[in-house]
């Protein structure tokens, strides 16, 4: 933890913070209506609208803590409307990065498989290997094995394995594979991909090339074409949200109490001291990670994040409830040392005596803490987007295996996340508790 100033004991401090991060609010928001519509004017676009957020964020995350010090009636009726602003200003951004998150898992979850050489064809066994027009692929078995339009796909076992218009799949035992009519299935042993429905995994869990589940590869690309429409149409909802919250009143109304903060702070007992109240917020931190279950998230690959994955929709959402309380807390406390140590954060720039990212070097495993905790609420949103996907009815059974796969996995990411926070907050007691 950082060490507190001892001079830090009037209002003061606290309203040359408070005026800081009502300039920076301004100066994004001047930033933001001045962007062009081309890529460039874009991308400042973006990054100005997320400078205003953390700008009202640290706002309202002070007017929290300080409370006591300032107009209690301004105060009040300012903080909800800067919430307001900053998670609907969050939503867009949050939703294109848990898209990204979902699709980059499902990429490395079904395996990416070599390419050979187009101009290449191998052999092995006894019979022809038929040509494809962009990719030679070998063949191992006895059967002869069909082109297909777009890909050949090798065939194992005896049989002669029927072309998909679409996709060509292995086949595994002695009978021929029948087509499917909307994705083709191998043959597990003398029983057709009519009667098997879809992809089942092989015994091993794995196809001969190279470790990746058949039914994961089966249904990993229609799982992430489910995903990816339902998240872009998400993020395009939220873009228009933000849109019409620029143009609103309400948004207005915000921005000129804004404008009033960075000139004047309704400061009510100015000589108060800062620290008691700093004390306070830490106090509610460790109140909220004692109630976590650190010591089972202490242990790796503990299957906690899993136990009600099974369960009703909203028991995942209930157990992570805690762990989002201690971030919303641990928010708060960091705000709270900036305003002590005068460290404008991730707002401003890094200075000699500043960490990564703008946090002061004595907070550095504070930020660790932090962003194991925000890993954690990234890969729980993501689990619970992969869940909900997974709900659409009439999904092929193929893409809700990929789903779930996929939602396991994000749960197992929280796993790790806690596991992260839980050896970070231990490091960062030693050194607190050491003389």
């Amino acid at each position: 933890m950082a060490q507190l100033n001892h001079e830090t004991t009037t209002g003061d401090v606290l309203s040359a913070y408070l005026q800081g991060q009502a300039t920076e609010f301004l100066r994004s928001l001047r930033l933001h209506r001045e962007s062009t519509t081309d890529a460039q004017g874009a991308e400042v676009s973006l990054e100005a609208a997320m400078s205003l957020r953390r700008a009202a964020r640290r706002i309202g995350g002070t007017l929290h803590t300080f409370r006591p010090l300032l107009d209690q009636e301004w105060a009040s009726g300012l903080r909800p409307e800067l919430a307001w602003l900053s998670g609907t200003l969050a939503r867009e951004h949050a939703y294109a990065a848990r898209l990204e998150r979902l699709l980059d898992a499902l990429h490395r979850l079904s395996g990416t498989p070599t390419v050979p050489n187009p101009a290449v064809g191998t052999a092995v066994g006894n019979p022809r290997a038929a040509a494809h027009p962009t990719q030679a692929t070998p063949t191992v078995g006895n059967g002869p094995t069909a082109a297909h339009p777009t890909q050949a796909t090798p065939t194992v076992g005896n049989g002669p394995t029927g072309a998909h218009p679409t996709q060509a799949a292995p086949a595994v035992g002695n009978g021929p594979a029948a087509a499917h009519p909307t994705q083709a299935a191998p043959a597990v042993g003398r029983r057709s991909a009519r009667r098997n429905g879809w992809a089942q995994p092989s015994p091993q869990g794995a196809d001969e090339r190279g470790g990746t589940p058949r039914g994961l590869t089966v249904g990993a690309a229609k799982a992430a074409a489910l995903l990816e429409r339902q998240l872009t149409l998400a993020r395009t909802r939220a873009h228009s949200a933000a849109l019409q919250a620029f143009g609103s009143s309400r948004f207005h109304a915000v921005a000129d109490n804004v404008a009033v903060l960075a000139s004047e702070v309704p400061l009510i007992r100015a000589a108060e001291d800062l620290k008691p109240l700093a004390a306070k917020a830490e106090e509610n931190l460790a109140e909220a990670v004692a109630a976590l279950p650190l010591g089972q998230a202490g242990h790796p690959y503990n299957a906690e994040a899993l136990t009600h994955g099974l369960a009703a929709a909203e028991a995942p959402e209930a157990q992570d409830a805690p762990w989002l309380k201690a971030r919303a807390l641990l928010r708060l406390h960091r705000y709270a040392q900036e305003v002590l140590t005068g460290n404008i954060g991730s707002t401003g720039s890094t200075g000699p005596g500043t960490g990564s990212a703008g946090a002061p070097r004595g907070d550095l495993r504070l930020a660790e803490a932090g962003h194991a905790l925000d890993r954690h609420r990234e890969a729980a949103d993501a689990a619970a987007a992969a869940a909900s996907a997974a709900r659409t009815p009439r999904i092929a059974p193929a893409t809700a295996y990929a789903l779930g796969v996929l939602h396991a996995d994000q749960r197992h990411e929280v796993e790790a996340a806690r596991f992260a926070f839980h050896q970070a907050w231990l490091r960062e007691t030693e050194v607190v508790s050491t003389p």
